[in-house]
């Protein structure tokens, strides 16, 4: 890979990771514009672990609470509230953790497909835009529940599909619920830790165990790269929706679907 090459692809995973748009999408669109080659397994691993470190980074308060409230005792509300979110964290993980196992493969081999991805980031995005329209905007982060969790939790399944948008299509689920975009969103990314973390990890060991070559530097550059980019976008995320709400990437989405599929013509 060159300079180039790693630097656009690194900072648009790291972006696109945590924005309610498709870094598939993304990645491919940039691969027919500029007529990169695939970015490869080892590129994979170091920009999963870099939006990784990025979101461990930017909720790094609220992941000690968390922890201090599950190994310690319950002495409030706020650390029964902390304790219950990692259950409910747990939970929500799971449907996808099962999903991606056992149906991996088949979705690697018939459904990156240029044209799905394509409608699926049409679709999504329209789909988005009805939630954020027709839902109320009243339950915070706090008046999450098991059930609400567990439903995010079997939206995010639909993410295994290319041009859905892990982040979107969660985002989507919670505002359906009636969670304001910024609690939908903040939950949304803390359920991104065991998922891309599992991702990471099953790259890191398919390299680990594969005759693929690594450039340390490369590696280092894509994850530092990346990791910026992802705590850069949380940040911004998290701001600009107090400010412009979900439609700007609603239309954005929209964009880009077409955009695709005015390449495959």
């Amino acid at each position: 890979m060159t300079l180039v090459q790693i630097i656009v692809l690194a900072v648009i995973q790291g972006l696109t990771e945590f924005l309610p748009v498709s870094s598939s999408a993304h990645l491919i669109l940039g691969g027919k514009v500029f007529g990169w080659p695939d970015q490869g397994l080892v590129f994979d691993v170091a920009t999963h672990l870099g939006t990784l470190f990025a979101v461990l980074f930017y909720f790094r308060r609220d992941l000690v609470e968390m922890a201090q409230a599950w190994f310690g005792p319950v002495r409030s509300d706020a650390d029964r509230q902390h304790r219950n979110m990692v259950i409910y964290l747990a939970v929500a993980s799971l449907p996808a953790l099962l999903v991606g196992f056992l149906a991996h493969d088949w979705v690697e081999l018939y459904l990156r497909d240029v044209r799905i991805i394509a409608w699926t980031t049409i679709g999504f995005g329209l789909l988005l835009w009805i939630s954020d329209a027709v839902a109320p905007k009243q339950r915070s982060i706090d008046e999450i529940r098991l059930g609400s969790a567990l439903l995010i939790g079997i939206a995010q399944v639909l993410a295994l599909v290319p041009g859905t948008s892990r982040s979107g299509v969660t985002i989507t689920a919670g505002r359906f619920l009636g969670f304001t975009p910024e609690a939908a969103a903040r939950f949304s990314f803390l359920l991104s830790i065991p998922i891309v973390g599992a991702a990471g990890a099953y790259g890191a060991l398919s390299v680990a165990t594969g005759d693929a070559p690594i450039n340390w530097m490369q590696f280092m550059l894509a994850f530092l790269l990346a990791a910026v980019a992802g705590w850069v976008c949380i940040a911004a995320f998290l701001a600009l929706l107090q400010r412009v709400g979900l439609l700007p990437f609603v239309i954005y989405r929209l964009l880009l679907g077409v955009g695709l599929l005015w390449l495959l013509n």
